[in-house]
C-alpha cells in the first residue's frame, strides 16, 4: 500500500508519528474516446480562443475570476509562499465528540492511519482510549496544499482518518427546489409503508452489495475480446517500456547501413574519373585526371 503522507497527530502532550494511506479506490470503468474512422484516441490541446494557438504549460498561469471576465493574477511565487506558510505536516485534534453527532453529508474521503517509526505504543494507546470513551477526534490537516478537517475514528483494529468539509461548504437545503412541506397523510398509507421498511430490516453487510452496472460493462468487454473483436489505431500508442530485441536489431540495421555506406565512399573517391587500374603503368592519377610521375629509388647493389 502507497505511503500517501506522512507526519504526526497530536492530542494534548501526546504526539503520534504516522503514516497515511488511501483507504478507498476509484474502481469506475474508464473508456477512452476514438476517432471513429480510424480508432485513435483523441487528443485534447489547450488552446487559447482569443489568439486562435496552441499554448503550452509555459504560457499558462494561474487567475481567480472574481466578476465574470475580470481575473487576478497569483504568480507561482505567491502560491508557493502560501503553501510553504500552511503545510504542517502535523494532525492536531481539538475536539472530541460522538460520532452520531455528525451527519454523513460531510464526510468526503477515507484514509487509513498506519503508526510511523516508534509510534507503535502511542498509536495503540489513542485507538484503545477512543474505543473505551466512545468518542471521535476532531482534527484539521494539509493534504496538497488544502486544508481539511477531518475525524479520527477506530476501524476494525486500524485509526481511520475521514476528512469532512467545513460547514460552508456543505449546500444550503433550502435551495432544493419543489420540496414539499408538512402533507396529511393517511394513517393507512403511513403504516403500509413502515410494514414494509420493518420486513427489509437487516444487519448491515457491505460484501452484501455489488455494482452490477460495472459487472456486466466487463463482462462485455472481456466476451468482445474473447471474440476479437479488439481493433488497433492507426497511431502506434506511446510507451515508455523499450522492447530490447527491437532496440539490439535496430542498432544492427543501423550499422549495417553506415558500413554500406562507408563501402562505396572507399570504392568511389570524390572528383575521380578512372580508376587506379585504367592508368599508366608508373603513373599516377592527380585529382583532376592528369598522370603524375611517380618516382622510383633504385635499390642498392643492382
Amino acid at each position: 500500500m502507497h505511503t500517501m503522507w506522512k507526519g504526526s497527530i497530536s492530542f494534548g502532550l501526546v504526539n503520534i508519528p504516522i503514516k497515511l494511506f488511501s483507504a478507498t479506490e476509484d474502481k469506475d470503468v474508464k473508456l477512452r474516446n476514438l476517432h471513429k474512422e480510424c480508432n485513435t484516441p483523441i487528443q485534447y490541446e489547450k488552446t487559447c480562443p482569443n489568439c486562435e494557438k496552441d499554448i503550452g504549460n509555459e504560457d499558462i498561469v494561474k487567475g481567480y475570476e472574481y466578476v465574470k471576465g475580470k481575473f487576478v493574477i497569483l504568480s507561482d511565487e505567491e502560491l508557493k509562499e502560501l503553501k510553504d506558510e500552511h503545510e504542517d505536516k502535523s494532525v492536531e485534534i481539538i475536539d472530541f465528540v460522538k460520532l452520531e453527532e455528525i451527519d454523513p453529508i460531510y464526510f468526503s474521503r477515507s484514509y487509513f492511519m498506519g503508526p510511523g517509526e516508534n509510534g507503535s505504543k502511542a498509536y495503540a494507546l489513542l485507538r484503545e482510549a477512543l474505543v473505551k470513551s466512545g468518542k471521535i477526534g476532531i482534527a484539521e490537516i494539509t493534504i496538497r496544499s488544502k486544508q481539511q478537517m477531518a475525524i479520527i475514528r477506530v476501524y476494525k483494529n486500524s485509526l481511520v482518518m475521514e476528512t469532512i468539509h467545513y460547514p460552508d461548504e456543505v449546500r444550503n437545503v433550502a435551495e432544493v427546489p419543489g420540496v414539499p412541506e408538512e402533507i396529511d397523510l393517511n394513517d393507512k398509507e403511513l403504516d403500509t409503508a413502515i410494514m414494509l421498511i420493518d420486513q427489509l430490516t437487516t444487519e448491515f453487510n457491505p460484501e452484501k452489495y455489488k455494482d452490477e452496472y460495472r459487472t456486466a460493462l466487463m463482462e462485455l468487454i472481456e466476451s468482445k475480446v474473447n471474440n476479437n473483436e479488439g481493433t488497433t489505431s492507426k497511431e502506434a500508442p506511446r510507451t515508455n517500456v523499450v522492447d530490447l530485441m527491437s532496440a539490439l536489431q535496430a542498432s544492427i540495421e543501423r550499422t549495417k547501413s553506415k558500413e554500406t555506406a562507408t563501402s562505396k565512399k572507399s570504392a568511389s573517391p570524390k572528383g575521380t574519373t578512372k580508376s587506379k587500374s585504367d592508368a599508366p603503368t608508373g603513373t599516377e592519377q592527380t585529382a583532376t585526371g592528369k598522370p603524375k610521375s611517380r618516382t622510383t629509388r633504385k635499390k642498392v647493389g643492382s
